[in-house]
């Protein structure tokens, strides 16, 4: 592996049509090994790895690099370049079988599931033994044996790696660093993600603290300013009163007043520490106006405007089997699905989990408008529409769904200035428009992928509120033991046929 060197200087980058950039004066050297990409939803996190690869250049700024530089995106649409080389290549032996890639995969790419397609991208950009080497959620539609055999694959590399994932483990386990994305500004910190997201935490809370202490401290200043500017009016008044009637000789309050102003006339003590008042409290704003705090948005994406009345069933289903080709059946008991069930489908790559999705949705008792559907990827043409369909809704809908996208950790006018939303926007925005109609049921395929790690804690406690039905498919178990009741498990059986079992 050639030597490797990645060093932004002063970088800046907006996409066309942006008001504001989304890193400015971005300075930073990656070491070699692992560095975290984290931040929310189109915050610019994958536009932060194809300026480093070079294949976005800045508007400002330079990126030094040296060695060769790959950026393995999060869609699996396409195989990757070079793969057929990889395939046949002696050198590529031992990775093949680490990762579990069959040599018939470049003629059946359509047919791979996206567990698949994603360990072939990874396979073959460490083929290359890039100097820097840039993963867009790596993890995505893995199960966890093929989690653990990326894992032990990525530990290996030498070079200097930056990786952007939703998966708080594999951050903790790979990286040393994390950069912290919030645009326009982004912070290096060193250590796992969970270290970087703590030490951000307490950074913001003493921000936080210092604002509100230089608040009370400066209220404070125009109160006694306001104060001494009330007593110096009350003495101009009794020194203008003192002039135009005489106090009698027992009115000593009146006499002391008259003396008080007469001082005051002298050496105007009292305007003096009104002007001394608001002079400190400038001074004092001026300093809160150098402190950034970080606005934090509220969470919980059941918004009004919504119906949710669940039904009782919506899905009664006899025992059965499916084909899953290659002469294997899947089979399944009496399935059930009420208004307002918590399901789990889990089962390891292969077993048929789309086969069962599909079946079940053809076959479900409810109007097409009362279904969300969230499924494991989306086209970036699909993206690129449903992004206008939202531009054209009406304005009250509309609003709804910006609300929802804000509570699930995005940003609704950066989302909207955008030409193609980023994979985790498309899940929040086909989540969004069908929580606005008031769905009778949510489902989802793999529901973490693509999204950032705010948006997962966001969806995990609206999942946990939910009103309708659910059925969630997941690798996730932290995920899932959180948010569901009953697992539909799918094992593969000794014949080679996959068994669906009930779990509760």
């Amino acid at each position: 592996m050639a030597s490797a060197l990645l060093v932004f200087q002063s970088v800046e980058f907006a996409h066309p049509g942006m008001t504001t950039p989304l890193f400015t004066e971005l300075t930073v050297h990656f070491p070699s090994g692992w560095t975290g990409i984290v931040g929310p939803n189109g915050a610019g996190k994958t536009t932060l790895l194809k300026v480093a690869t070079g294949e976005l250049a800045p508007q400002s700024g330079s990126v030094q690099r040296k060695g060769l530089s790959l950026y393995v995106a999060q869609r699996t649409d396409e195989a990757p370049e070079f793969f057929e080389d990889f395939i046949w290549a002696p050198d590529a032996t031992v990775l093949k079988a680490r990762l579990r890639i069959s040599e018939d995969w470049p003629e059946r790419w359509s047919t791979l599931s996206h567990g698949e397609r994603k360990r072939a991208q990874i396979a073959v950009a460490l083929w290359r033994e890039p100097a820097v080497l840039a993963l867009d959620e790596p993890s995505n539609h893995i199960d966890a044996d093929a989690r653990r055999l990326l894992l032990l694959a990525l530990k290996e590399f030498t070079g200097i790696g930056l990786l952007v994932s939703h998966d708080r483990a594999l951050l903790d386990e790979l990286c040393t660093q994390c950069l912290l994305i919030d645009p326009p500004d982004a912070v290096l910190r060193p250590g796992g993600v969970t270290a970087a997201l703590e030490q951000q935490d307490n950074d913001e809370k003493a921000v936080r603290h210092t604002n509100e202490a230089l608040r009370g401290t400066e209220n404070r200043l125009k109160a006694e300013a306001q104060r001494r500017r009330v007593i110096a009016d009350q003495k101009a008044s009794a020194s203008r009163g003192s002039k135009q009637k005489k106090i009698p000789i027992h009115d000593h309050d009146g006499r002391a007043m008259r003396n008080l102003a007469k001082l005051t006339g002298k050496d105007a003590y009292s305007g003096k520490m009104v002007s001394l008042m608001n002079q400190r409290a400038g001074k004092v704003a001026a300093q809160r106006a150098e402190i950034s705090v970080k606005k934090r948005y509220e969470t919980g994406i059941w918004v009004d405007g919504a119906s949710f009345i669940p039904r009782d069933f919506l899905l009664r289903l006899p025992a059965g089997s499916l084909p899953l080709g290659g002469g294997r059946q899947l089979h399944f008991p009496d399935l059930e699905i009420g208004g307002t069930s918590r399901i789990a489908l889990t089962g390891a790559n292969g077993l048929g989990k789309s086969t069962l999705i599909r079946h079940l949705l053809a076959n479900l008792q409810l109007p097409e408008e009362k279904l969300v559907t969230v499924p494991q990827e989306i086209s970036a043409e699909d993206s690129r529409a449903l992004l206008e369909t939202i531009k054209r809704l009406p304005n009250d809908e509309q609003g709804r769904v910006m609300t929802t996208i804000s509570r699930l950790g995005s940003r609704p006018a950066r989302l909207l200035e955008s030409a193609l939303p980023s994979p985790g926007e498309v899940r929040k925005l086909l989540l969004a428009i069908g929580i606005v109609r008031g769905p009778h049921l949510i489902v989802m395929d793999e529901p973490t992928n693509h999204m950032d790690l705010p948006g997962i804690l966001c969806l995990e406690q609206a999942l946990a509120d939910c009103p309708c039905a659910m059925l969630l498919v997941s690798h996730d178990e932290a995920f899932l033991e959180k948010i569901t009741e009953t697992d539909w498990h799918l094992e593969r059986d000794p014949s080679g046929d996959t068994q669906l079992t009930i779990k509760s």
